[in-house]
């Protein structure tokens, strides 16, 4: 099931489109994971490959829940300072394990290198079966105080 109709959806609502642009120009998202019966966050980096979520680990939680079948989400989200928009896309589906070298191969050509050390030699893809996302206008941040760090600043300093 695919919820995204860009004809019935509110403005701040993304197209089904808008949403896959926003996580293939992306590397980093937070999957969404229930593990011994509580959801489990881990950040991990991952390419779009045929319209799914495809991300490398070493094993344990992620790869059990994959061999389990079970549902997880990834959630990305972003900020524009030259439009002042910030952004999310959430990906809802389920989890498998890899094993065509084809598959493996190509998403590898698309620059899935994980970034923490280790050997991550098992692939997982993420099929998506909701898709989701939005994007909305952000306070000023002169209204409150704002840390530095704070993205929105970046479009007032």
């Amino acid at each position: 099931m695919w919820f995204m109709d860009s004809q019935t959806q509110p403005k701040d609502h993304l197209t089904f489109d808008e949403c896959w642009e926003l996580l293939e120009n992306d590397a980093v998202g937070r999957l969404a994971l229930v593990v011994d019966g509580h959801p489990e966050i881990f950040p991990v980096n991952y390419v779009v490959h045929r319209r799914s979520i495809a991300f490398r680990t070493a094993g344990v939680t992620k790869l059990w829940s994959a061999l389990s079948e079970r549902p997880a989400a990834m959630e990305i989200d972003g900020y524009d300072p030259h439009t002042e928009e910030a952004w999310s896309v959430v990906v809802r589906g389920n989890t498998e394990v890899m094993e065509d070298q084809e598959d493996k191969d190509a998403v590898d050509s698309l620059g899935l290198e994980p970034w923490q050390p280790g050997e991550k030699a098992n692939y997982i893809r993420l099929s998506a079966q909701v898709l989701t996302g939005r994007r909305f206008k952000v306070n000023r941040p002169d209204i409150w105080s704002t840390r530095a760090q704070d993205k929105r600043r970046a479009s007032f300093e």
